[in-house]
């Protein structure tokens, strides 16, 4: 082994180490952990360095998640608190769920991280993000940005955190299990987004179903009075728990951005869209029926977001599941 593989194993180990102290290690038995190579065959698991924590506030649980057909109905979806919508390379789609006041069993599958979703996750205090890999050249930037980096392996290979389904083929079948790492979610003082709960802005428009569309893929959101929720469809299709139940945010925001080329490519030669989450933009708030036109705010990466009317009042959202969809500014 080499000098430069010795040296990532050393760190492989400490990061498992310090993740397991952080976040309050249980154990595990019965579980086979992947220890396997980043999910575009071309990637690395990333190891952290070691960063200290005042203890006032547990980290939030991000976990990049796969949204191709072959990779649904994901599992753990509906327990988060957020979930952001971005696009990825070829036009298609990912998720970033975001997990502070609930846990799932299992949540994937797991896929790898891009450029762009370092800067929004400055808006939280040094979350733990899971994936299952990055490029060779965004590694550095992973190593400096204010994150744990929870990844195949650096969970340890006997712990249980990583799993292979059997049900699916690689890579669609990588599952994180949080219980062996924490013994239970953070608490919602630790979504520091920015993000309020409470009584909806005046006005709106009634409005019964709106659809993002990315160059190859859709969503759509239909209201359902009966359950008080937003119904998604992904590409025409319903979509659906690991146990059969619609996926129902109770908020919907469709913000505008920049979506601009990254200096990143897959392994086909497609660029990897960079979307800005830091600036300022319109953005539409669906919540209760009714479609609000607000602004977004977000002075720098580690600020929250902020929505407002035009007259500068912050924008409730209705308590529960909100879905973040970030669509490109004309």
């Amino acid at each position: 082994m080499g000098t430069g593989r010795r040296a990532r194993a050393r760190r492989a180990a400490a990061a498992g180490t310090l993740l397991a102290a952080l976040l309050t290690a249980g154990l595990a038995a019965g579980c086979t952990a992947s220890n396997g190579p980043g999910d575009d065959g071309r990637g690395s698991p990333r190891t952290s360095h070691p960063a200290g924590t005042d203890g006032a506030r547990a980290p939030v649980l991000a976990v990049k998640i796969d949204n191709a057909p072959a990779a649904r109905p994901q599992t753990g979806l509906e327990s988060a608190d957020v979930v952001y919508v971005e696009q990825v390379e070829g036009g298609l789609s990912r998720l970033m769920a975001v997990y502070a006041t609930r846990l799932p069993e299992s949540v994937g599958p797991v896929r790898s991280v891009r450029e762009a979703d370092l800067e929004l996750l400055r808006q939280f205090d040094r979350p733990v993000l899971a994936f299952s890999g990055a490029q060779g050249r965004l590694l550095p930037l992973i190593d400096r940005a204010p994150l744990e980096p929870l990844t195949p392996e650096t969970s340890g290979t006997e712990a249980g955190v990583y799993v292979r389904g059997t049900t699916r083929p690689a890579p669609h079948n990588l599952f994180l299990r949080p219980g062996p790492l924490m013994d239970g979610p953070p608490g919602r003082a630790s979504l520091t987004t920015g993000f309020r709960t409470g009584s909806p802005p005046p006005g709106g428009e009634p409005v019964s179903t709106r659809t993002v569309r990315y160059p190859a893929a859709r969503f759509t959101f239909d209201w359902s009075g009966a359950r008080d929720r937003w119904l998604v469809s992904m590409d025409g299709t319903p979509a659906v728990t690991a146990g059969g139940e619609p996926v129902a945010p109770a908020t919907v925001v469709v913000q505008y951005v920049t979506v601009r080329p990254s200096d990143y490519h897959d392994s086909r030669g497609n660029n990897t869209p960079y979307t800005e989450t830091v600036g300022s933009g319109r953005a539409t708030v669906l919540r209760d029926g009714r479609a609000h036109d607000v602004r977004w705010s977000r002075p720098d990466a580690s600020a929250g977001t902020a929505f407002t009317t035009d007259d500068g009042t912050a924008v409730n959202f209705a308590r529960g599941q909100v879905w973040v969809v970030y669509a490109e500014a004309a």
